[in-house]
């Protein structure tokens, strides 16, 4: 049997206000293809199915059109939510969807679903965070806890090939992960689970980081986006792994996109030189003013998205910016900057009180001293 790994389709998705459905329906049909071509009796799909909670008409009916080409190919479809879908929606006519062997999990409660395909069971565990497992597990103070509580409480038969769907963010020692500008992530690692809490599974399907990689080993892996969601990911490729459990083997299928996420960096002369139909951020280089730089350019480059400036002005204005607006700010609104970028949650009027105390204080001493 060969499965199919997916994740991160963020469908609806757009950058800088530039819808991507039709990018995303290119390659979506590409991956029917790809299906198609390999054989793949069994899809998984990861989480973050849509961009936001409440995707708009074209994204739902885009991936309509998708669930219907993969049961008119008899795929059955594994899904389970990430922090990007509403679990709600996602849900809706789940219970009529299984009679067409589409399987969708969108909360756990205390322990994690199981759906069995010839010799392999396969565990369907949505994006959860530890708020959603106290009620059975009140003892869980943080992510790794909460996963681990609920691996612990489901029946795994070793006998049989494990294969676990789960959208979180995995780390661990000697883990080099490579994230990218699109994704949301909690600064300082709140949000993290330990890669040991998996050790139970053959193989370890996650969602939520978007650059394609394994984790310690081949069968722990992010199988990435579906396409490029941020220019700090123009340099990489997209592929889909796809598994063979006769012997556990994977191989990466590349994907081509419609138009590709491109950084061009030069002066305008040289950059006038080309074309390019792709989604383009260029760089530029002149040192001199140039007039309406993005129409110019959008001649050569219809889909630019972006340009900067990398020359001696735009080096010193920035940090001469840097400057004047941290000396603007006081002290607390440098503090809550700061606390807000480690924990990814602002402080509360009570925390801002005991912060501006601690402040006042510190200036007393200073003061007097």
């Amino acid at each position: 049997m060969k499965i199919m790994h997916l994740s991160d389709l963020h469908i609806g998705k757009q950058i800088y206000e530039q819808s991507l459905i039709e990018d995303q329906k290119y390659i979506l049909n590409q991956i029917l293809q790809i299906i198609k071509q390999e054989n793949v009796s069994v899809l998984m799909l990861c989480g973050d199915i849509y961009d936001r909670a409440i995707p708009p008409s074209e994204a739902v009916l885009l991936f309509d059109y998708f669930l219907t080409e993969l049961k008119k190919m008899n795929i059955k479809v594994l899904m389970i939510a990430g922090n990007h879908d509403s679990k709600e929606r996602l849900s809706y006519a789940k219970n009529i969807l299984e009679n067409d062997n589409i399987f969708i999990e969108t909360k756990v409660k205390d322990k994690i679903r199981k759906i069995s395909i010839e010799d392999v069971d396969f565990y369907l565990l949505p994006y959860t965070k530890p708020i959603d497992v106290k009620e059975y597990f009140p003892e869980v103070t943080d992510y790794t806890s909460c996963i681990k509580e609920l691996i612990n409480n489901t029946d795994i038969d070793k006998s049989r090939k494990n294969i676990i769907l789960s959208h979180q963010f995995v780390t661990g020692s000697n883990i080099d992960l490579q994230t990218s500008d699109s994704e949301v992530l909690s600064l300082g690692g709140m949000d993290n689970v330990d890669i040991s809490v998996y050790n139970d599974f053959d193989y370890v399907a996650l969602g939520h980081i978007h650059r394609s990689q394994k984790l310690l080993k081949e069968e722990i892996r992010y199988s990435g986006s579906i396409l490029k969601y941020s220019f700090s990911e123009s340099k990489y490729k997209k592929s889909v792994p796809i598994i063979d459990t006769t012997d556990m083997s994977i191989v990466l299928k590349e994907l081509s996109p419609f138009r590709d996420l491109k950084d061009i960096e030069g002066n305008m002369d040289e950059l006038l030189k080309n074309s390019s139909d792709d989604y383009i951020r260029a760089i530029l280089t002149d040192e001199e003013e140039l007039y309406d730089p993005i129409n110019k350019l959008r001649k050569k480059y219809p889909n630019i998205l972006k340009i900067e400036f990398k020359n001696k002005r735009s080096v010193y204005n920035d940090y001469d910016k840097n400057i004047k607006n941290i000396k603007e700010k006081s002290v607390l609104d440098l503090f809550e900057e700061f606390f807000l970028s480690q924990n990814n949650i602002s402080l509360n009027e009570h925390e801002r009180d005991i912060i501006n105390e601690i402040i006042k204080e510190v200036n007393d001493e200073t003061t007097n001293s």
